[in-house]
């Protein structure tokens, strides 16, 4: 049923405080292009991305035998993947590679595209790498929704690819079958995979091996000398780990010329005396978001992108684009990470009707200016002026990442004034000195009229011990 799907994606695309696109651009959605020698129609729902991936799934043996088992069944039908999807497998360890050579079934699984790309966080961190250019063209002429599956451990927006907006968790095997489907717009159940050689329908069903023959395969290829062999040495590397340069002593000695790892400013100015909490006057809105913003949506561990304010300074520190990384590789650097806060690609900010992206109004210019949230803080933070940020409910949901609270306080922002927070994330911005405030029952921005042009006080603290704060909201 295409209306039930296209209903199904909708609701998924919106969930996290994303941009839920209309059933219409569903409904019509698609673009011709040419991709491995051959003229497809990409359509919304295509699956571009079929990752085997995760530090979870991926040293699972069960699910792994199960996967490979799978594309030697599929192939074995004449089955393969689609032209337009993107494959990959990031096996848990190396241990994994070889049960999946003695078992026969790594072939099997380079067969449909399924290629070991290294070991380490890959598809489920953002490290996907560029789609095929002619994909990448057809996405942007059709405005399409397309998707990916992935085997790891979180789909939170904008985090697997830029580029695609629905992203599914699955095991292995399932990660196969859709590579396999090419759209996640199929019941698995009841619709065909594909064709054999004879023209007859192969279901899921025909090629999916039992718990049995995993089980054998297992008992077979799988034991503990691998391990043994694997790790014996684990922490010798090889030629190239033993030709990096370190440094000796007790002490990290600093290197300032590092984009990687920096000597933070958390305790600068620090003393042993415990300092006053004091009530906020004059806060700017910093950004207006709806429910469920995800530490994601805060603090993207993915893509860096190249206009960004983190793009930016990276590259004028000597960085390249293709050396950029991503968010998660470079946390132990403020300058980059502060730049990343709220930078997230599907963030939706209600100060402008809800455009994505990581972008405000700054109210020091009039007229109030557009520009990314992190150039606003810093303007707000060289006059003095402090920042709050207002949400909806369950804000700070998803992983329990610390630099969601570490970006916030670097911005400058004082307070987050939400209808209700994560218990983790409420707790980390209590630790970083942001002080986490609820609205009323049954209030919120949208019922106080709040658009966030407005200026805010907040009194009564009585240097932290007060369990309710007095918030004034004055338009400007």
């Amino acid at each position: 049923n295409r209306d039930r799907r296209n209903g199904e994606v909708a609701d998924f695309i919106n969930e996290g405080g994303g941009a839920a696109v209309g059933n219409e651009q569903l409904t019509k959605g698609h673009a011709d292009i040419e991709v491995e020698g051959s003229r497809v129609r990409l359509k919304d729902g295509a699956v571009v991305i079929a990752a085997i991936t995760s530090c979870t799934n991926t040293s699972n043996p069960a699910v792994m035998i199960g996967a490979g088992l799978l594309a030697r069944n599929a192939a074995a039908r004449g089955l393969t993947r689609q032209p337009w999807v993107k494959t990959s497998l990031g096996p848990g360890s190396r241990v994994v590679t070889d049960y999946l050579e003695k078992a026969g079934v790594l072939k099997e699984l380079e067969k449909l595209g399924f290629y070991v790309v290294g070991y380490g966080c890959t598809t489920c961190i953002g490290n996907s790498g560029p789609l095929p250019t002619e994909v990448s063209a057809g996405i942007a002429a059709g405005d399409l929704v397309v998707a990916s599956v992935l085997s790891g451990n979180r789909n939170f927006e904008g985090r697997v690819h830029p580029e695609v907006k629905a992203n599914y968790l699955a095991s292995p095997p399932l990660v196969v079958a859709y590579a396999i489907a090419g759209t996640v717009n199929i019941e698995l159940t009841r619709e065909p995979l594909g064709k054999d050689a004879d023209g007859n329908d192969v279901y899921l069903r025909d090629i999916w091996p039992s718990n049995k023959e995993i089980g054998d395969v297992i008992a077979a290829t799988v034991g503990p000398e691998m391990f043994k062999q694997n790790y014996a040495d684990v922490f010798k590397g090889d030629s190239r780990w033993a030709q990096i340069e370190s440094p000796e002593g007790q002490a990290y000695r600093w290197n300032a010329e590092s984009t990687y790892i920096k000597n933070p400013p958390y305790f600068d100015g620090m003393t042993m005396a415990v300092g006053r909490i004091a009530d906020i006057h004059g806060a700017r809105v910093l950004g207006l978001f709806g429910d469920s913003i995800t530490t994601d949506h805060i603090s993207p561990a993915g893509n860096i992108k190249k206009d960004s304010p983190a793009g930016r300074f990276l590259q004028s520190r000597g960085v390249q684009p293709v050396d950029f990384n991503s968010y998660g590789s470079r946390r132990g650097n403020d300058d980059v990470m502060v730049r990343g806060t709220f930078a997230n690609i599907r963030i939706k900010n209600l100060m402008f009707g809800g455009e994505e992206g990581g972008n405000t109004l700054y109210f020091g210019a009039q007229p109030p200016e557009k520009m990314s949230i992190y150039d606003a803080a810093m303007k707000y933070k060289a006059t003095g002026t402090p920042l709050v940020v207002i949400a909806g409910k369950e804000y700070g949901t998803g992983s329990s990442r610390d630099w969601a609270a570490k970006g916030t306080n670097l911005l400058g922002v004082k307070a987050v004034i939400a209808e209700s927070f994560e218990r983790i994330h409420r707790s980390n911005l209590v630790g970083m000195g942001v002080l986490p405030l609820q609205f009323l029952p049954g209030e919120n921005a949208q019922t106080l009229g709040l658009d966030g042009s407005e200026t805010f006080d907040v009194t009564g603290l009585a240097d932290g011990q007060a369990k309710i704060a007095s918030v004034t909201a004055t338009r400007t």
